[in-house]
């Protein structure tokens, strides 16, 4: 296969807090494919920047006492550090606060106006009487225009999954004063996204999106594409565009752009021809990799631009699922929202890599981190599997044979066998099914493994008459090693890197086919230490947040009709025993549970309520927990409240759960022993 040259990009961390291993999913998936393409001999390059703009940006440095600028460069900082102790190898970080990002921002900006596909609207926003701010959505609060929940956010309610405008929500408040905003025309700049549908709904089934991304976008060019508000009024902490004073680039329109502007930097420093990967007709590859709750951004807004400015389209935009950790969203309160930093502290970034390797596939399904099948599983596959083969072996090589390995290969069919599996794991690596590497070369590993149990070179060198092929048994397993670590290369760079030393031998493409013979080696030192549960449960305690501390905190009833969240106070009202009496609560099995497209929060539940009777119910519980995960489990549901429709269809019942909201929700579950139908009493 002729050298490919590739462009491979990361979605941009934001630069107002910390790494993450919600984050670090993508960047560990993206580095691998990224360092698998290199070891391949292609040209590839992998860039990406921190995203520095926005309102959140600009209010966090006001209260941190800074400014934005030096808040921005202070985190690039951290996230750089966090980045490198993962061995995520960037060609290029960068932010968007560049003078590279500014140029591409206004001469696609300025392409777009003179082609006629920016549109200016005088529209009404709410408006910060005291901080003399138009506020963004999110910068909302108040009670929902479609079914009263109070404390909601200005663009949708957590509870009945509603979306609407700012300008619609019921008694507001600005989250930025407390004030009550008031409603102040502004002339604003849109960008014509429905003049490109055709094109984008050809690109979108091109293959360029895994075909579950391209379903769910359907929904768009469905409901009508609309015009896409590209600017915000000052003061705001971007760009200003180009002849509008105190109008400024909505931070998603330049963040993707943060793209060219970091590969532009790279070439400006690197002598590489910058025109050949992004003009129309470059025969170059370039692809994004993101996180499924951006897709709109990378498949709508982001093509669409580039098609209206005269650059090319991305090959493809690869989304992936969320992280879930022990089953659930991560959760501060139960330590398992853990910081990159924290990580790294307690425990080696590599067994992160393996695991996530592990169980990446090119799909979009959420990944669960399940802490107890990690340390299990980074024991069992790395250190007692692959590290193994070559502790078992090296000890005599070094001992008995003068560090060098044998002049002829013990089994040459089975090591041609582990060699011939090269192209089939070279495959699961390009399409990004890495879990299907992964189990590929386990199985491998156990082949080596049992080679070696059968062969038994312990006791092979006890006779003086079978040291040649206690020699050559012992030589065998370093080189089935070579090839099983030249697979885990990309998966596992550092130590990689150990064992290259250990082997006097690089670990490569064009050279692991041929055998290590009459080689001298290194004597061996551990590679990697058992995972230990004791540093486990120390980063997670090191990331609990004591809620103790907060004896007021928000209680929380998720149902199907309403969930209503508020700061715990004494109670007043009352209701009478006979009042209490008409509520009719059973115990329910939940037999089906699936997200609800279109809705962030709500989760659609088919319950049994003995019978033979099943009720659908919608829940506010999705921040809480994966829906499959609920399938089997019992819980409490009040039976005889009216049923509600919906625009996601027929709610016929509410479903009991305490916290305080989001992450920090739990469903009532009733003892073992209680049946499907039970009253609760």
């Amino acid at each position: 296969m002729p050298p490919r040259k590739i462009l491979i990009t990361s979605a941009l961390p934001y630069a107002n807090g910390p790494i993450h291993l919600g984050h670090l999913l993508e960047y560990i998936q993206t580095d691998i494919w990224s360092r698998f393409q290199k070891a391949r001999g292609h040209e590839c390059y992998y860039v990406c920047a921190d995203d520095a703009h926005g309102t959140p940006i600009m209010l966090k440095a006001q209260q941190q006492g800074m400014d934005p600028e030096q808040m921005i460069a202070e985190t690039k900082i951290e996230h750089e550090a966090d980045f490198a102790g993962f061995a995520i190898g960037f060609d290029n970080y960068y932010s968007t606060h560049s003078e590279e990002n500014r140029e591409f921002a206004s001469l696609i900006y300025q392409r777009l106006d003179q082609a006629g596909y920016i549109k200016r609207k005088v529209i009404s926003q709410l408006y910060d009487p005291q901080k003399n701010m138009f506020l963004p959505d999110r910068f909302v609060k108040g009670d929902c225009p479609k079914c009263g929940a109070v404390d909601q956010n200005g663009d949708s309610c957590d509870v009945c999954g509603a979306t609407y405008s700012p300008t619609d929500v019921k008694n507001p408040r600005s989250v930025v004063s407390g004030a009550t905003p008031v409603l102040k025309d502004s002339e604003h700049y849109f960008f014509d996204l429905p003049a490109f549908s055709q094109m984008l709904q050809d690109w979108t089934r091109s293959g360029a999106l895994q075909e579950e991304m391209a379903n769910k976008l359907q929904e768009w060019f469905n409901d009508g594409l609309q015009m896409w508000d590209i600017s915000r009024d000052a003061p705001y902490f971007g760009f200003e565009i180009p002849g509008a004073p105190g109008k400024f680039f909505y931070v998603w329109l330049d963040a993707p752009i943060g793209y060219l502007a970091s590969f532009k930097h790279y070439c400006n420093q690197h002598n590489i021809d910058f025109d050949s990967f992004w003009r129309p007709d470059s025969s170059a590859e370039v692809y994004h990799f993101i996180g499924k709750d951006i897709i709109y951004f990378h498949s709508l807004f982001w093509p669409a631009m580039l098609e209206g400015a005269g650059f090319r389209k991305p090959n493809a935009v690869y989304a992936h699922g969320f992280v879930t950790v022990n089953g659930a969203k991560m959760s501060k309160s139960r330590g398992t929202f853990i910081k990159a930093r924290t990580y790294l502290d307690n425990l080696n970034p590599e067994y992160l890599r393996y695991y996530f390797a592990s169980k990446l596939t090119s799909g979009i399904t959420d990944l669960d981190l399940n802490l107890d099948d990690f340390t299990q599983k980074v024991n069992a596959d790395l250190v007692g599997k692959v590290v193994n083969i070559a502790s078992r072996c090296a000890g005599f090589i070094s001992k008995r044979f003068d560090g060098k390995l044998a002049a002829t290969v013990a089994e040459p069919a089975l090591l041609n066998g582990f060699v011939a599996a090269g192209d089939s794991i070279a495959d699961s690596f390009e399409k990004r099914e890495f879990a299907r590497a992964i189990r590929d070369i386990m199985a491998l590993a156990d082949k080596a493994n049992q080679y070696i149990d059968h062969k038994a070179p312990w006791v092979l060198v006890k006779d003086e008459a079978r040291q040649q092929e206690a020699h050559a048994v012992c030589s065998m397993g370093i080189n089935l090693f070579r090839v099983l670590m030249h697979y885990l290369k990309p998966v596992l760079p550092v130590m990689a890197g150990e064992v290259e030393l250990f082997l006097n031998s690089e670990l490569s493409w064009n050279t692991y086919q041929s055998p290590l013979v009459d080689h001298a080696i290194n004597p061996f030192q551990a590679l990697m230490q058992r995972v230990d549960p004791l540093k486990v449960a120390a980063m997670v305690a090191a990331s609990t947040e004591n809620l103790q501390a907060t004896p007021q905190a928000p209680t929380t009833m998720v149902n199907s009709n309403t969930v209503t969240s508020r700061e715990r106070e004494p109670i007043s009202d009352t209701v009478s025993i006979d009042d209490f009496a008409k509520i009719d609560l059973r115990v329910a099995r939940i037999v089906a549970a699936s997200a609800v497209e279109g809705a962030d929060k709500l989760v659609q539940l088919q319950l049994d309520i003995g019978n033979g009777e099943t009720r659908q119910v919608f829940a506010g519980i999705k921040a809480a927990y994966v829906p499959e995960d609920l399938v089997g489990r019992s819980t409490v549901m009040v039976a005889n409240l009216a049923p509600r429709k919906m625009r996601f269809g027929l709610s016929e019942g509410m479903v009991l759960a305490a916290g305080p909201g989001g992450s920090e929700l739990f469903i009532l579950s009733p003892d073992d022993g209680a049946t499907a139908g039970m009253r609760v009493k």
